[in-house]
């Protein structure tokens, strides 16, 4: 069974109107936001990775969907498995508290584990934050004629990946940028009221963005040559549409996407200046469904492949 075949049997069950029908970022409940983020071994994070990255990598995704609903943190619960490792276990921990004092939030507790020696790992964490007093905006709010904005870069953190896999030369940017993600939580925080609707880009810029406009029910159409990629990135591959598709659907970039009425293109440019964050606008929402993809004016299918996908 697909991730999404799982949340759809999950659906007749979360009806509480907090769950925002499984299909945003995270539970609204009253004034609080409440996401949780599982990574497991082998899949969001090599054997052989430092454990103060994967700590820092567990706190981070979670700590970014709450920069997708504009909250402040209130703190975090662990959920941690212990494989016999005590070396490993004491350096995740010194990583967790890195993290944790970096974004300065709490730890609040959470539970633990035995698993097997060479089992998998595996690590949750909740994350529980304060919505903005304007509401956390729904990743379902765009409307047409929205412009679509990006944070960031698109693209270090998978390329990041290939270079740890040695499957390219290693480049520290985007090393960094796949060990420790970096959730805008300050620009999420300054921007939540004035968007239409915002979400992380976890899985890829297009698979995100395509769910974005299903739950909203419109199209988002994205000039491709407008995702904005570092110059670590092209330093490595040439600035053409494979390598702009490729980057748009490797995932793992905890950027922001967001939507917003053009007509405070001026406030959003201010805010992230002033917060030294780099914003993109990267398209349009119209009437329609899906994502529509275009690369130097030309019309592009979308790829087979949008993202990662459970």
């Amino acid at each position: 069974m697909s991730e999404a075949d799982f949340i759809a049997r999950l659906r007749s069950i979360a009806t509480d109107p907090a769950a925002r029908g499984l299909a945003d970022d995270a539970a609204v409940l009253g004034d609080l936001v409440l996401t949780h983020d599982m990574i497991v071994e082998g899949i969001h994070f090599l054997p052989d990775e430092r454990p103060q990255d994967v700590a820092w990598k567990l706190v981070a995704v979670n700590l970014s969907d709450l920069a997708a609903k504009g909250a402040v943190p209130q703190g975090v619960l662990v959920g941690y498995s212990l494989t016999g490792d005590a070396a490993w276990d004491a350096a995740f921990v010194r990583g967790l508290g890195d993290v944790l004092r970096r974004y300065e939030v709490p730890l609040l507790g959470g539970d633990t584990v035995g698993v097997p020696a060479g089992a998998p790992r595996s690590f949750g964490l909740t994350a529980i934050g304060k919505a903005p007093a304007t509401g956390a905006p729904a990743r379902s709010g765009v409307r047409p004629g929205d412009q679509i904005w990006v944070t960031g870069t698109i693209g270090n953190a998978g390329l990041g990946l290939a270079m740890r896999l040695g499957q390219e030369d290693a480049n520290e940017t985007c090393l960094a940028a796949y060990n420790r993600p970096q959730p805008q939580l300050a620009f999420g925080q300054a921007v939540a009221n004035h968007v239409h609707a915002m979400m992380d880009v976890s899985d890829g810029l297009l698979i995100d963005a395509q769910r974005m406009a299903e739950a909203s029910g419109c199209q988002i159409g994205i000039m491709l040559e407008s995702v904005p990629l570092s110059a670590a990135l092209l330093a490595v591959r040439p600035d053409v549409l494979d390598t702009r598709l490729a980057a748009a659907t490797a995932g793992d970039d905890y950027q922001l996407l967001f939507a917003a009425d053009p007509g405070v293109a001026g406030m959003i440019r201010e805010i992230a200046a002033g917060l030294n964050v780099a914003v993109t606008a990267i398209g349009h929402a119209g009437v329609g469904e899906g994502i529509m993809l275009t690369h130097r004016a030309q019309r592009i299918a979308p790829p087979d492949r949008l993202g990662f996908m459970h």
